[in-house]
């Protein structure tokens, strides 16, 4: 049975929240332990990620479609896998998770709760790789098989940390956390426009692709379960 709305949201929100203390708070203790070797630190930053969000769209994927990303759930809804009318609930649910996520990230390793980054990501190089990896997140999700989803996404987001400048954010929602933290992983609040617009470029971009590979319009599934938007988030 297809689980309710609130279930749903409940699963996005969650979800978000542990992708999002998986990312800052494997980067504080990749930072603490590295002794300031950034490719150490980028290394073991890269593993927990990937080996977070697998379990996690493992967990959460048959509930909700372990979207985790507004940029996934615009796409969804854009392409008919769930209802315009469940969007909003999606991307509030998100956003919320990403600062939950932050928040308990930084009350696990003793940090200010309430923080805002300084860390400034900018640049024509930063923006152009925030496109290339969303472009190549929604292409994954879009054309994986549904039940290689979960190994393919988080494959895909390991390999961007390291052929991406921006180390592949990848998720509007993933911005909105780690602007709450000056560690490892944060972005200053000025540099975050750019890369969200760099983001939703990459992910129309994907759709408009996989509709030249399927060589015609874009296809538009019919709402019926959870199954049909098949995963995930990002960074």
């Amino acid at each position: 049975m297809q689980a309710s709305l609130s279930v749903r949201s409940l699963s996005e929100g969650l979800g978000a929240m542990l992708l999002l203390c998986v990312v800052i708070g494997s980067g504080v203790m990749a930072e603490r332990l590295s002794g300031g070797n950034v490719a150490i630190a980028l290394l073991a930053n890269t593993l927990a990620t990937v080996g977070g969000l697998y379990v996690l769209i493992e967990v959460f994927g048959p509930i909700s479609g372990a979207h985790f990303n507004p940029a996934v759930s615009l796409v969804m809804a854009w392409r008919g896998a769930m209802r315009w009318s469940q969007l909003p609930h999606y991307l509030v649910a998100q956003a919320l998770g990403a600062v939950l996520g932050a928040w308990l990230a930084h009350a696990m390793f003793e940090l200010p709760v309430l923080e805002v980054s300084t860390k400034l990501r900018g640049g024509s190089g930063q923006w152009i790789a925030e496109a290339v990896a969303t472009f190549g997140l929604l292409l994954v999700i879009l054309r994986a098989p549904p039940q290689r989803v979960a190994a393919m996404v988080a494959a895909y987001i390991g390999a961007a940390y390291w052929f991406t400048a921006s180390t592949s954010f990848a998720n509007p929602a993933a911005v909105l956390g780690r602007m709450l933290t000056d560690s490892f992983a944060g972005i200053a609040p000025a540099s975050a426009p750019a890369f969200v617009a760099a983001q939703m470029c990459g992910a129309a971009l994907a759709v408009a692709v996989d509709a030249l590979l399927r060589g015609g319009p874009v296809q538009r599934f019919k709402v019926a379960d959870n199954s049909a938007s098949r995963a995930n988030s990002a960074r």
